[in-house]
């Protein structure tokens, strides 16, 4: 047998077995994956998202919602020049909101954009119901005004301050 044939049957043999790996764990077979999205797959997860919510009635700012009914405009972090990933890790994973963790956020966003309007920080929830169905909920977590912030009054003070 030459070196072509060896080469195809090694890699028809591959092919053959990553297919039958694929098919006995319903397609989330991933051998050398790193990735949380193929090695957390179906464990809840928690991000955070910024909206500018300057011109947003009152009595809605502070509603749990889904994504078609989310109120005020989109931040892009890359537009501020702040790494999604970063912001989303120091949000969704501060226990204790004291003052430094809020003066830090507040800096890492940059305070310039709170002078002329309000910022919401949600925390962006999501968890598998089913087997098939992803449940995703956009929970206003934190307001920035140009000289306060504020708590989701829903909320119990645990939610911001635990130990």
């Amino acid at each position: 047998m030459n070196f072509i044939q060896k080469s195809i049957r090694v890699t028809l043999i591959s092919f053959l077995i990553y297919g039958a790996l694929v098919a006995t764990h319903e397609g989330e077979y991933w051998p050398f994956s790193i990735y949380p999205m193929f090695s957390q797959a179906g464990n809840p997860w928690t991000r955070a998202l910024v909206r500018d919510i300057t011109y947003v009635p009152d009595s809605l700012i502070w509603e749990t919602t889904d994504l078609s009914s989310l109120q005020g405009e989109p931040v892009s972090m890359r537009k501020i020049g702040v790494d999604q990933i970063d912001y989303s890790n120091f949000v969704s994973k501060t226990k204790s909101w004291n003052e430094e963790r809020i003066a830090a956020l507040r800096t890492m966003l940059g305070e310039d954009y709170f002078v002329s309007s309000d910022w919401m920080i949600y925390k962006v929830k999501g968890k598998l119901i089913g087997n098939d169905s992803v449940s995703v909920a956009y929970i206003p977590y934190l307001m920035f005004s140009h000289d306060s912030t504020s708590f989701n009054p829903n909320f119990e003070r645990s939610e911001y301050f635990q130990q």
